[in-house]
């Protein structure tokens, strides 16, 4: 047995589809953190386990939404996202080894209307486990579970639509950079001028050659060059970060 658990809010264009994709299973665990459009009204077409919890950084919802699914087996996606015919396949069959404690799997990426081309490196993540075997830490963006035992490999992927357009992109990473900075200051991590030069020309070479976005024409150059601003960000925010400290 198998539960589902998804953290949403304001999801109304994309609810539906991801449902959709996993209607097949028993459990269904949606935990709402304060939508004001049609997203909780839409969840209820597919599932009655349906909760609110005031937003607390994305790592706590999602530990405490695996923390109302019945199954030790769990299976996280975002409201963003979809499960695939051959990755469901493929889940069910892990759910019955014994051995196995969770699953990397791939993200299949679309982004500017059409899914990224197949020699692009897909990220991984943790996304199916046991949920007594996995918790997550306290990061307010990225965060992944960390899994006690044996991790498998699978090839189905979860298809991602979360980046649709250039200013959804450049919105997402944004937001995403402030809750990286703070994660690293938090973590008593130091900005350096030599990160601030590099890390940009260096991100960029990494996404646009090492992770094959060449193959992806103008989408992929682009792509790269927001992926690369990104990882500048975080180096920005992070000195920004110091100097408030040391103001006060």
């Amino acid at each position: 047995m198998i539960s589902v658990y998804l953290v949403v809010k304001n999801e109304e264009h994309n609810i539906e589809r991801v449902l959709k994709s996993v209607r097949d299973f028993d459990d269904i665990v949606v935990v709402d953190s304060g939508s004001t459009d049609r997203t909780m009204e839409l969840a209820a077409n597919y599932t009655d386990r349906l909760f609110f919890h005031e937003w607390a950084g994305m790592a706590e919802q999602k530990e405490y939404a695996k923390s109302l699914c019945k199954h030790d087996w769990v299976l996280n996606l975002d409201a963003d996202e979809e499960l695939t015919d051959t990755l469901r396949a493929q889940i069910f069959e892990v759910a019955k080894q014994a051995n196995v404690s969770g699953a990397n799997i791939p993200i299949q990426e679309h982004f500017i209307g059409k899914a990224v081309h197949a020699k692009t490196k897909k990220n991984r993540h943790i996304r199916f486990f046991r949920q007594s075997q996995g918790a997550y830490g306290k990061e307010r963006f990225h965060e992944s579970p960390i899994v006690k035992g044996n991790i498998v490999e699978l090839d189905g992927a979860i298809n991602h639509y979360g980046e649709v357009s250039v200013e959804v992109k450049v919105d997402k990473i944004n937001r995403y950079s402030s809750g990286k900075a703070l994660d690293k200051f938090d973590k008593g991590k130091k900005s350096s001028l030599a990160k601030l030069l590099l890390v940009m020309p260096v991100t960029f070479l990494k996404s646009y050659f090492l992770r094959r976005n060449c193959y992806n024409g103008r989408r992929g150059f682009i792509g790269s060059m927001i992926n690369a601003f990104y990882a500048f960000l975080k180096e920005a925010k992070l000195y920004e970060l110091e100097l408030k400290g040391r103001d006060k």
